[in-house]
């Protein structure tokens, strides 16, 4: 009989510590001066990346607590009133603990649940890095400001290189050894964005991803970011030298349907540009240049307007004399053509032999002249 009972009691303690929490606690705990009823927010990012408040509550001998529940963890921030900085927190159910110094609030102490362990743990080593990057800055710094040698100045730039690679390769290996973790979700959303690593790797790392960790909010955005980034791949593949240039067609001034391949000379420079790109109009009498000394000899220029306005794209053609053919869809960055090219910064330009083949990008000033006198002499 007693072995039984002390069997159900197990059984019972177990059951009841695998249970999960039904809401979470935010203990919080501030060191400084600061007085009772100082306000501290909670608030979370909307859109066009503002916060959004999303509760409040006070502080009564340096602490304060936050209660709510949670259906999945997702990152918050913690603003204390008159108070100079915040930091994040991973709201999801269960003791969340905080400690920080009103003085710096972004080297706060977090943990007590699962994912603010793993947050905590991906700070504490990334402060290590930060905290060497910024030594080997003010070591730069002193050395371009006091007569360092230009070894000297080109070792610690190496040095910095070298560390921001080290710290990508962080951040990437964090990711594989927690594929359960929130922040390993925002870590590769962030380097998909900034193309740090290419599709093939990103699809690796949130295939390992927990189903919890897919459906978070940084889970969805990283798919709709992966089917762009393959896209963008295909892209660039597709507009490299060497391959041909992807056939696109559009709208001229006049409403006329223009297509690439109708329009192609012994060379053709395939220019996007708008009215709006001061850099676009700075190089247009350099084009206007080339192009009055070599359309005879078979240059062709198709300009691709990312305009917003097609008053604003006839006048900039007017004005800055550009006698060839032009298409626009009046889209700006959301052009068909500009997707297809994977053109993201404007001027762009694709130099394409007779048979429509890329052989060349990006040129400007003397460099534009040569290689058009290179194909056409």
């Amino acid at each position: 009989m007693r072995n039984l009972l002390l069997l159900l009691f197990g059984l019972i303690l177990t059951q009841s510590c695998n249970q999960s929490p039904e809401g979470f606690t935010i203990n919080g705990s501030l060191r400084g001066d600061l007085e009772d009823g100082t306000q501290v927010f909670l608030k979370t990012i909307g859109e066009g990346n503002q916060p959004i408040e999303v509760d409040t509550t006070t502080i009564k001998e340096g602490k304060f607590e936050f209660t709510g529940t949670s259906e999945k963890p997702e990152l918050y921030y913690i603003f204390v009133d008159n108070t100079k900085g915040y930091t994040a927190v991973i709201l999801e159910n269960g003791e969340i603990e905080f400690e920080a110094s009103i003085d710096s609030l972004g080297f706060a102490e977090i943990g007590g649940t699962p994912q603010n362990d793993y947050f905590s743990n991906y700070m504490e080593e990334s402060r290590k890095i930060s905290l060497q990057a910024k030594s080997i800055q003010e070591d730069l710094q002193r050395a371009t400001t006091s007569g360092g040698t230009p070894e000297s100045i080109a070792a610690l730039r190496d040095e910095m290189q070298e560390l921001t690679e080290e710290y990508q390769g962080f951040e990437t290996k964090f990711v594989k050894e927690n594929p359960n973790a929130l922040i390993s979700a925002l870590l590769l959303e962030r380097a998909i964005s900034t193309k740090t690593v290419d599709s093939s790797e990103a699809q690796k790392l949130y295939d390992a991803f927990s189903e919890e960790i897919k459906q978070s909010k940084p889970g969805k955005n990283i798919m709709e970011l992966l089917d762009k980034l393959k896209q963008a791949e295909e892209s660039e593949k597709n507009t490299s030298i060497g391959a041909t240039a992807p056939n696109f067609s559009g709208p001229n001034p006049e409403g006329k349907t223009l297509e690439l391949k109708k329009l192609l000379g012994k060379a053709t420079l395939v220019d996007f540009w708008a009215a709006w790109c001061r850099p676009c109009r700075a190089e247009n009498p350099n084009i206007v240049s080339v192009y009055e000394k070599y359309h005879d000899k078979g240059l062709n220029i198709v300009g691709v307007s990312l305009d917003r306005t097609a008053d604003a794209w006839k006048k900039a053609i007017e004005d800055d004399g550009l006698d060839w053919n032009h298409i626009s869809n009046i889209a700006y960055f959301d052009d068909e053509i500009a997707k297809l090219y994977n053109v993201e910064a404007i001027p762009a330009a694709f130099l394409l032999d007779e048979n429509g083949v890329i052989v060349a990008k990006d040129l400007r000033g003397p460099a534009l002249e040569q290689k058009v006198a290179e194909l056409l002499n």
